[in-house]
C-alpha cells in the first residue's frame, strides 16, 4: 500500500499539472472565469481540452512543395504581387510553419469550403487584414470553375462567392473597428464609444475574424483623426493605448450584446509586425527563432480586454512567428520596377515593410485559421 506521504506527493503533482494545463488553454480561448453554471463550465473545459493546440510557438521550415497557389492569382492586388513587380527571388514563398506542440495541416481548399458550405466568413480590419483576405481567396479559388465564382461589393465590404458551395469569403474595411467621422468644422473625430456604422455589416456572419492595431499607433503626423470623443468628452490628445483599450471595450460590448455564440464564432488575430526604414530591404531568409516572444503593447491590451469577456473569443496569435519573416515583405517591390531601380537601393520607392508578398506569410496564417475552424476550435 502506498504511504500517506506518497499519496500526498501524487495529489500535489496532479494539482500542479492541472493548473499548468488550464493556464495554457486559457491562452487560446480568452473568456471570463465567472461562469456560474457548473455543467456548462465542465463541458467548456472538456471542449477546450480537445481543441488545445498553440500554433503560435514553433519554427519556419523550408519546403519546396510551397507555395500553395500560383503568384498569378487574379485576385491579388498589384502592391502584393512581388513576383509580378520584379522581385528576383522566390525563397520567401517556400516556408511552412511547424508548431512545437502539434501539427498544422496543409491548407485543403475543398475541405475548407465543405466546412463553410452555406456559410459566411468575414475578415474585418485594416489593409493587413485585406492582405490576409486576398491570400484566403487565392487559396480557395483555384478549385472552383471560372463561371462558378464572383466578387461583389457593398459599402466597405467586398465578397468572394463560391456559387456551388454557397460560401462567401468577405472583407470589411474597419481599421479602428469604432467610428471615424467628420465633425461640423470638417475635423476628423474618432468616436471611441460608437461602432454601429461599421458593426451593422457584421451581423448574420458565421465566422468573424477581427484585427485592429496599426492605425492606433500612427504618429501624430500620420494620424487619421484630429480629436478623440468618448461620451460628451472631446479631447485632442490621449495615450494611444488608453484609446485602444477604450475602442476595444466598445467592440467587446457590441459582440456580447449583439452576437449569439451558438451561431457566430469570433476570432481576433493579433497584430502583424512591421519594420521601419530599410530593415526588410533585400532580406531573403527568415530570422533565426529566438526564445523571447515578440509581445507588442497592443497584444497586452487586447488580451486584457478579451479576458474580461464572457463571449468565447479565439485569440489567433501570429505576431512572433511573423516577426521572424522580414524577408516576406514587399519592400521596394510594392510596384513594378525598371531594371535601373532594381539595382539602385535608394532610387526606387520607399520600402513597404508592413504588408506581405503573396504567396507568402499570410497563407500560413490562413492554414492556421482553417485548422482552427476545421477542428471546431472556433
Amino acid at each position: 500500500m502506498a504511504t500517506l506521504d506518497t499519496r500526498v506527493f501524487f495529489f500535489s503533482l496532479c494539482l500542479i499539472l492541472s493548473k499548468q494545463a488550464t493556464s495554457q488553454l486559457d491562452e487560446l480561448w480568452l473568456v471570463g472565469d465567472d461562469d456560474d453554471d457548473p455543467l456548462r463550465a465542465l463541458q467548456t473545459r472538456h471542449a477546450r481540452r480537445e481543441e488545445k493546440c498553440d500554433y503560435s510557438v514553433g519554427k519556419w521550415s523550408y519546403d519546396e512543395t510551397y507555395p500553395l497557389y500560383d503568384s498569378n492569382c487574379p485576385y491579388l492586388s498589384s502592391a502584393l504581387s512581388c513576383q509580378r513587380n520584379g522581385r528576383p527571388d522566390s525563397y520567401y514563398q517556400k516556408w511552412r510553419w511547424v508548431p512545437k506542440s502539434c501539427s498544422l495541416s496543409r491548407f485543403d481548399a475543398l475541405k475548407f469550403l465543405g466546412k463553410m458550405r452555406q456559410k459566411r466568413i468575414m475578415l474585418v480590419g485594416d489593409s493587413i487584414m485585406r492582405n490576409q483576405w486576398e491570400s484566403l481567396v487565392c487559396l480557395v479559388q483555384s478549385v472552383l470553375p471560372t463561371h462558378r465564382k464572383k466578387l461583389t461589393y457593398n459599402g466597405p465590404t467586398m465578397s468572394f462567392h463560391s456559387l456551388d458551395f454557397e460560401t462567401s469569403i468577405e472583407f470589411c474595411w474597419a481599421p479602428l473597428l469604432v467610428e471615424l467621422k467628420k465633425g461640423n468644422d470638417h475635423e476628423r473625430v474618432l468616436h471611441l464609444d460608437s461602432i454601429e456604422d461599421n458593426a451593422r455589416y457584421w451581423r448574420g456572419v458565421d465566422v468573424l475574424v477581427f484585427d485592429s492595431a496599426h492605425w492606433w499607433t500612427h504618429s501624430q503626423k500620420r494620424s487619421s483623426w484630429d480629436y478623440y470623443k468618448d461620451g460628451n468628452k472631446l479631447v485632442k490628445a490621449m495615450n494611444p493605448m488608453v484609446a485602444y483599450e477604450r475602442g476595444l471595450t466598445t467592440w467587446a460590448e457590441w459582440v456580447e450584446v449583439n452576437l449569439d455564440p451558438s451561431k457566430t464564432k469570433v476570432i481576433f488575430r493579433t497584430s502583424s509586425p512591421r519594420e521601419s526604414g530599410q530593415k526588410c530591404y533585400n532580406q531573403k531568409h527568415p530570422l533565426p527563432s529566438s526564445s523571447e516572444p515578440h509581445v507588442p503593447q497592443q497584444s497586452r491590451v487586447l488580451k486584457k480586454v478579451l479576458m474580461k469577456m464572457k463571449y468565447r473569443v479565439y485569440l489567433h496569435d501570429i505576431t512572433t512567428m511573423s516577426a521572424y519573416r522580414r524577408d516576406g515583405h514587399p519592400s521596394v517591390f510594392k510596384r513594378a520596377m525598371g531594371e535601373e531601380e532594381k539595382h539602385h537601393r535608394f532610387a526606387g520607392p520607399l520600402p513597404d515593410c508592413s504588408h506581405w508578398c503573396l504567396p507568402g506569410v499570410p497563407d500560413i496564417w490562413n492554414e492556421m485559421l482553417s485548422s482552427i475552424i476545421l477542428t471546431k476550435a472556433a
